[in-house]
């Protein structure tokens, strides 16, 4: 790391930003299975928090990886890296007083709680939501062919086949897919958010 740097901090505070654009920043963290629903249910709560006049964003795993994480794998140092950089950018986003979306596998437990702790040092709000879809489901959704390639020894080092995922143990959102359509898992989101005070 660099140690000829200095922060330079802005003119406006967390609170003016705040008050000025009428929400506080916040960081979404959706995690679960390759095929769960992550990116799906992202993008639908986007729209909804927009057509709510909240400024949102989404950052979605694979988009990622066309630009900031091009360099990346996915190799445990590669995904480790992965989502130490999403999480320094989803609170950059947070800083900035948006609701950002992240739909990651994020397979590690301890990759996410670094996420968090970057959050909560800067005093800023993280929710992990758990998209969960047991393996059988989602090898038979495989929308990407990529588990019948995993299985077919094609994919190394992939979720749930070759590779963990360490499911959360606590998060503040669980949401079973095979259980409930995209608009309830929105639904359920957005009340958590309104009880929170977030929206």
């Amino acid at each position: 790391m660099a140690t000829n740097i200095t922060f330079h901090p802005g003119s406006v505070s967390a609170e003016e930003r705040s008050q000025l654009l009428k929400q506080k920043g916040i960081t979404i963290w959706f995690t679960g299975l390759s095929a769960s629903g992550k990116s799906t249910i992202a993008c639908a709560l986007e729209q909804h928090l927009l057509h709510l006049h909240k400024f949102t964003y989404r950052l979605d795993g694979d988009n990622i990886r066309f630009g900031l994480n091009k360099d990346l794998g996915f190799d445990e140092k590669s995904r480790n890296e992965n989502i130490r950089r999403i999480g320094e950018v989803s609170k950059l986003f947070a800083d900035a007083s948006c609701i950002a979306l992240t739909a990651f596998i994020s397979p590690y437990r301890a990759d996410r709680a670094v996420a968090r702790e970057l959050h909560e040092k800067a005093g800023l709000a993280f929710i992990e939501v758990f998209v969960d879809a047991p393996l059988h489901v989602v090898e038979q959704r495989d929308p990407k062919g990529l588990y019948k390639k995993a299985r077919a020894g094609e994919i190394k080092d992939f979720t749930g086949i070759s590779a963990p995922y360490e499911a959360p143990e606590n998060p503040e959102v669980h949401i079973k897919t095979d259980e409930c359509d995209v608009k309830e898992a929105v639904a359920r989101i957005t009340e958590y958010l309104t009880q929170k005070g977030f929206i």
